[in-house]
């Protein structure tokens, strides 16, 4: 039985790669860190991985309730301490009186600098207060050549790691039911627009899966996508709890608008 099987055709890159992680530190016996994960890439290593393998394994991005993580695989016998994960917090400083910045100001600046996105990690704002986590390896070149973002003249600050803002973040747990496990139609049900609406957002390239732009409505949802649609909300398929006497199919999901 292939293990790709339990999963994307689109994630077998990842998948392999997280094969040549652990095949690494169980023939090194050293440390593999990883660039910051988004959450379907943090489950499938834990799926890899698994909870008895003499290879272990710990998630941090910075606080405990990151979403993107670093992920650090290690032989069964070596402790381990957050400093491991190498990650550096920013503090943006602009003049906040004549400008604002937004999130995706922010990741727009940074891929600008020629860095992939796994080289950096959550961007957290409240209110006019703006911060980022990335990898430590390239802090320095992002102090140094990160110098505006959007209209607004910036400087960056290293600051701790407790330093970090409380995002004003609020999801809403719902349960739903959905015809199918097609991306459209739980599009459909989580946001309570029309499936001809949901359609037309995926047709329009406005809605991602695990931030990548879905283009195809027949997609399928699993456990733990992050689905987003451009100016109508983000959402997290919590779980999947089988199918209804009408055969449609229950499901957990967090709303964030």
């Amino acid at each position: 039985m292939s293990i790709y099987q339990h999963f994307r055709q689109e994630e077998k890159e990842f998948i392999d790669q997280v094969i040549q992680w652990r095949t690494y530190v169980e023939n090194a016996y050293a440390q593999k860190l990883t660039d910051f994960l988004d959450p379907r890439e943090q489950h499938i290593l834990q799926a890899m991985i698994g909870t008895h393998s003499n290879v272990k394994w710990e998630l941090f991005g910075g606080t405990d309730d990151s979403e993107r993580k670093r992920a650090l695989l290690y032989p069964e016998y070596l402790p381990i301490e957050k400093e491991d994960f190498h990650i550096t917090l920013f503090q943006i400083d602009y003049p906040k009186k004549f400008i604002s910045i937004e999130h995706r100001h922010v990741l727009g600046s940074l891929m600008s600098l020629g860095l992939k996105r796994g080289k950096f990690g959550d961007i957290l704002l409240n209110g006019d207060n703006v911060q980022f986590f990335a990898a430590e390896g390239i802090s320095e070149y992002i102090q140094m050549e990160l110098r505006s973002i959007g209209k607004a003249a910036v400087t960056l600050k290293k600051i701790p790691l407790y330093m970090a803002i409380q995002e004003e973040k609020c999801w809403k747990e719902h349960s739903i039911t959905v015809s199918s496990l097609r991306v459209d139609s739980v599009i459909s049900s989580m946001f309570r627009i029309s499936r001809q609406k949901s359609q037309l957002y995926v047709q329009q390239g406005l809605v991602k899966v695990n931030w990548t732009v879905i283009s195809q409505a027949s997609f399928i949802c699993e456990e733990g996508d992050i689905i987003s649609v451009r100016g109508g909300g983000r959402g997290k398929v919590l779980s999947i709890d089988g199918k209804t006497k009408k055969e449609k199919w229950r499901m957990i999901v967090g709303i964030q608008k």
